[in-house]
């Protein structure tokens, strides 16, 4: 059984806007200029290698030379950009990102992993919390907390302070998940 249930479907997920609007403008000659700012943007995020990766897709690379060089999250988020160019019905869909029942054991898993000690999970957690942090309000928030529960903070006050309803369910999710980690 795999340390992070659902991992890849959790970084496709978080990176599901991104994924879409890739997959619809990659080697689109129409829409060069918004795969361009696309490609700006995201090396602007430090998303260097990923964005090479993309450049050599919209050329016309398909092989597995593409992902050279990738962490697993670019690979992760490279594969679902060129399945959903050659098949639009398997790119992410955004909504699903909001839907916390699906979120909560992915980041419960990521944040028991980092806290233990495994640096892929922390580093994988911490692109997370940058991306929520961008994204402001709610988002932000959790971002915020992230460090404080893999430092091992679970007050349930604390942690959901200033959080709407959704948040904090999120959040009350997120520990209760951790308490099953915790207990084996």
């Amino acid at each position: 059984m795999s340390d992070y249930p659902d991992r890849h479907e959790q970084i496709r997920l978080v990176h599901a806007e991104f994924i879409r609007q890739v997959a619809a403008t990659c080697g689109n000659a129409e829409r060069r200029a918004e795969f361009t700012a696309l490609l700006n943007h995201a090396e602007q995020s430090g998303w260097a290698a990923l964005v090479g990766a993309l450049k050599r897709m919209a050329a016309g690379e398909r092989g597995p030379a593409v992902f050279h060089g990738l962490d697993e999250e670019d690979q992760i988020v490279a594969d679902a950009i060129l399945r959903g160019m050659q098949d639009p019905a398997t790119l992410p869909d955004p909504a699903q990102r909001q839907d916390p029942t699906m979120a909560a054991p992915g980041l419960a898993h990521m944040i028991h992993a980092a806290a233990t000690g495994n640096a892929q999970a922390l580093a994988l957690i911490g692109n997370m919390a940058e991306q929520m942090n961008t994204v402001g309000g709610q988002m932000a928030r959790l971002a915020g907390i992230i460090r404080p529960m893999i430092q091992g903070e679970r007050n349930p006050d604390k942690l959901t302070q200033g959080m709407d309803s959704q948040g904090e369910r999120l959040v009350l999710d997120i520990l209760a998940e951790l308490g099953k980690l915790e207990a084996h």
